[in-house]
């Protein structure tokens, strides 16, 4: 995904079989994963879903209830944080108030004793980096949020560390700053060419920052893939719905397939048929298939509207329709939509089914 990256400079995260329970509470649940070297990973899923659990074990923040955690090769499952080579940036940045900007980025440094000169170096790297050479007398007091989140990555590029964890850092800034924030640590990231795994709850971060995606839910792997293949190909109906804004549509199917004499799938019950909202459009022309529906509410969002549906038999349906679609509520309408995107799970499982033909 993204060609222009330098690899070499990361290392390779494994976890085989990971579980952490808290007596028969479970956090995780055999999860097993490979993060490939220089790559950029995303932990992604609701709350409580055990990403940012995941995220700790690897730092070692957290022991392993079982299973087993190696970086760059090496199994590191009962090393002590410091001797992994990793990096972390907290979601509340962690930053000393006492301490200006400078100091803050080299405190870890002199706790482990690094001689001066390499300390000046790494810093003077990590401020021509991310360009904060004036902020350096300044307590984080004194400066704003996007600021502080400078900071913490300088605080990260000095480790010089193989790998970088982020938990969910970018929550605390608003959704102007969270757009610029993405692109510059995906562009540090690509400099330096470590490993990231990234923690987060914002599909939006996932889709546009991930070379590998593994959304977790429950404790679980429901899919480990790239963002595309988690869009176009979702493993499971959760990460159907999980992904995409709005939601993929998941209508339960009859016995029949169809719905109001459409087919949406094959005959059998237990299973539920996908479409995505900006697969559907407003039938305009005969002999095409199309899904009737009765509008409930249309929000206009400026470059498009999202049209919230109910289907005869009540269940909901949403379109993503370009432009300003000005349709009033009870309005009667029918989409029209291309088999090919249709998604079949079974209702039970939520797995991927087929494709509908």
């Amino acid at each position: 995904m993204h060609a222009e990256q330098t690899r070499g400079a990361g290392a390779a995260v494994r976890l085989t079989n990971v579980a952490r329970r808290w007596g028969s509470v479970a956090a995780l649940d055999g999860v097993s994963l490979t993060v490939e070297a220089g790559s950029f990973c995303v932990l992604l899923g609701p709350s409580g879903c055990g990403k940012t659990t995941c995220l700790r074990i690897v730092a070692g923040l957290e022991t392993a209830s079982s299973g087993t955690v190696e970086i760059g090769g090496r199994d590191v499952t009962n090393l002590p944080p410091a001797a992994r080579g990793v990096a972390m940036v907290f979601q509340s940045y962690a930053l000393f108030p006492h301490l200006n900007v400078a100091e803050n980025i080299v405190f870890g440094l002199k706790a482990r004793s690094v001689p001066p000169a390499d300390r000046k170096r790494r810093l003077d790297r990590a401020v021509e980096i991310l360009g904060i050479g004036h902020l350096l007398a300044r307590r984080p007091g004194q400066l704003s949020g996007g600021q502080q989140q400078r900071v913490a990555l300088g605080r990260a590029i000095v480790a010089e560390a193989p790998v970088c964890l982020m938990d969910e850092p970018l929550s605390n800034l608003d959704a102007q700053l969270r757009a610029d924030m993405r692109r510059e640590i995906l562009a540090l990231q690509r400099r330096l060419g470590i490993t990231m795994l990234y923690v987060t709850h914002d599909q939006t971060e996932a889709m546009g920052m991930a070379d590998q995606v593994v959304l977790l839910r429950d404790g679980h792997i429901e899919q480990d893939a790239p963002p595309a293949d988690v869009y176009a190909t979702p493993a499971t109906a959760f990460a159907a719905s999980f992904i995409g804004t709005p939601p993929m549509n998941l209508i339960k199917l009859p016995e029949s397939g169809a719905i109001a004499g459409t087919v949406l799938g094959p005959p059998g019950g237990g299973r539920l048929t996908g479409i995505r909202p900006e697969a559907l459009r407003l039938m305009e022309t005969g002999g095409e298939t199309g899904i009737s529906a009765i509008v409930s509410h249309a929000e206009y969002l400026g470059a498009d509207t999202v049209v919230a549906c109910h289907l005869a038999d009540g269940q909901s349906l949403l379109a993503r329709l370009p432009g300003r679609a000005g349709l009033p509520d009870g309005a009667a309408v029918t989409f029209a939509f291309d088999h090919a995107d249709l998604h079949l799970f079974d209702a039970a499982t939520g797995r991927r089914l087929v494709t509908p033909a």
